[in-house]
């Protein structure tokens, strides 16, 4: 009779024993629950973007090297891309809207938005509030996707393409291109659009200047045309 407590008390100890959970030190527990931060630079995968990479190792050392820069933040670099469509028939054609967002959607991979206008011009026949384009602003990770496909796969679609102008600059760095159609873009299916819509594409860069700005997107890949070549003309 004297047995059966400590009898007792021995399978008691080995029940919690097999019951009890390892515990982990605080450390491990935080890192176990922090979530993988892609940040503005990378993809959803971790990973960086071609071109953002090419800048940081090559093209930024360059920049530095040729324009004297004392602080290397100073270097020009790509900070957003705009891609806009003009849509004066939206004034008369209610799908002329919905195609053209839908458009710009399959484009860029970000949703589109309307673009109204600010003020009523009577010789115009437009109103206050009324939809004239569409249009998306592309950062990060996105705009460095965006930006490779449209110099490396768009641009070389064009028909009896030589190349975009080198003065279509605004005298701060920032460059814009226009472009007959959406479907250069290897995105558009041909037989699904309604019609070839024209749309414009801004490259905003940090430069301080046209003569840098030009630079970046030369290193950058941007084709552009030889200045003596008399043929420039709308891409």
């Amino acid at each position: 009779m004297a047995n059966a407590p400590k009898n007792k008390i021995e399978k008691s100890e080995s029940t919690d024993a097999k019951s009890a959970k390892p515990v982990r030190s605080n450390a491990s527990a935080a890192r176990a629950k922090k979530p993988v931060a892609s940040g503005p630079a990378t993809g959803g995968n971790g990973t960086t973007p071609r071109l953002l990479e090419s800048y940081r190792t090559e093209i930024r050392p360059v920049l530095i090297r040729e324009f004297g820069y004392d602080n290397p933040m100073r270097a020009p670099e790509l900070e957003k891309v705009v891609v806009n469509i003009g849509l004066g028939e939206a004034l008369t054609s209610s799908s002329a809207l919905g195609a053209a967002l839908g458009d710009l959607s399959i484009i860029t991979g970000q949703k589109a938005r309307e673009n109204k206008a600010r003020k009523s011009i009577a010789a115009f026949k437009l109103r206050e509030g009324q939809t004239i384009g569409a249009s998306v602003t592309m950062r990060g990770t996105r705009m460095w996707q965006f930006f490779d496909r449209l110099v490396n796969i768009a641009l070389p679609r064009v028909r009896d393409f030589r190349g975009v102008p080198r003065q279509s600059f605004d005298g701060r760095g920032n460059y814009t291109m226009g472009l007959s159609d959406q479907a250069v873009f290897p995105e558009i299916d041909y037989n699904l659009i309604d019609r070839l819509r024209g749309l414009q594409v801004v490259l905003v860069t940090s430069a301080r200047t046209d003569e840098e700005g030009r630079r970046l997107l030369e290193l950058l890949g941007v084709p552009f045309a030889r200045i003596d070549d008399p043929r420039l003309a709308r891409v």
